[in-house]
């Protein structure tokens, strides 16, 4: 379950606990982001698990009503894409650090992804990618402008150098799940741009509508978990992660004579301290797997807490024979 919404939630730090525990209790994976002005989040479960969450935050639990509305979407995967649950209180729940800003006061247009092709096709909309350069480079949509970000903060100096309200009448922007549209729309109407338009439910939302064969997204979709990249239909992309920069990788990053296995990738190639520390994670993972352990996570926690009971219990049967 992704899920974000923009709401006063003053309590936060009362919230975070409770909210942790509910879930742990429940096996529920992954990370939510608690702040002043609303949740982010995604985390994954058993389907009983998830349901009884979405009640938690929705419905029943010590969030009332506050996140009523919010925009959530479910997807399935053959295997976990966490390896633990966080919940985490930040000043923002997506960081623009643009005091200005207010989603629940004003945001731009929202557009449908059924209503989405015939708007950015028109030769009046200036048609803006608001997620970070790595993001952008496994897929976008045609005639995207890339603002090449390294991170959302920096959206504002790229609209100040690339964008003009007195030009730029009509801007359409799009994001992952839409959480950071919400807040780029409002910048730019604080900015001064008259027709803002945000694609509803992000990218996410139009690849799970949108026939193939209608689309006009190129490539897979970064997502932040275990899975990389998903494309249409939500299906797991092929994209896969360097282990020492975490930068999204293509098939032709794999075949780069800068990649090795976990190692390194040419994203990172100049750095030595990376490649290091990933090559004894590397070697650790392999020593692991050549002993039939788990390596990473909670499957490595519940890997060594067997051990260290198969030690225990043949320590008590020595005793036992010991003592006979």
């Amino acid at each position: 379950m992704a899920l974000y919404k923009f709401a006063a939630l003053p309590d936060v730090e009362a919230l975070k606990a409770p909210l942790a525990a509910f879930c742990c209790a429940r096996a529920i994976k992954g990370t939510l982001i608690l702040a002043p002005e609303g949740i982010n989040g995604t985390v994954a479960g058993t389907p009983e698990a998830i349901d009884a969450l979405a009640d938690y935050l929705f419905a029943h639990g010590p969030f009332g009503d506050r996140l009523a509305g919010a925009e959530v979407k479910y997807s399935f995967a053959d295997s976990a894409p966490f390896l633990r649950m966080k919940v985490r209180v930040k000043p923002e729940i997506v960081t623009l650090r643009a005091p200005q800003v207010d989603p629940n006061r004003q945001v731009g247009t929202y557009v449908e992804p059924e209503d989405w092709n015939g708007l950015i096709e028109r030769n009046d909309v200036v048609l803006v990618d608001t997620r970070n350069d790595y993001e952008v480079g496994l897929g976008t949509f045609q005639r995207a402008l890339d603002p090449k970000t390294a991170n959302f903060t920096e959206f504002k100096d790229y609209v100040a150098r690339h964008l003009d309200p007195a030009r730029d009448k009509k801007v359409a922007m799009f994001c992952t799940g839409g959480i950071r549209c919400e807040k780029a729309s409002s910048y730019l109407l604080s900015q001064g741009f008259e027709e803002v338009f945000h694609l509803k439910g992000g990218i996410l939302k139009y690849l799970e509508v949108i026939p193939e064969t209608q689309s006009r997204f190129s490539g897979e979709c970064f997502v932040f978990d275990e899975r990389v990249s998903v494309g249409h239909g939500l299906e797991p992309g092929h994209a896969s992660l360097c282990r020492a920069c975490r930068h999204p990788l293509t098939e032709n990053d794999r075949q780069h004579e800068d990649y090795h296995e976990g190692i390194s990738c040419p994203y990172c190639k100049a750095d030595k301290a990376k490649h290091e520390a990933a090559a004894e994670r590397q070697r650790q993972m392999e020593l692991a797997r050549q002993r039939g352990h788990a390596h990473m996570g909670d499957a490595a926690g519940s890997d060594a807490e067997r051990r260290r009971r198969e030690k225990k219990a043949r320590a008590e049967q020595s005793r036992q024979a010991n003592k006979a």
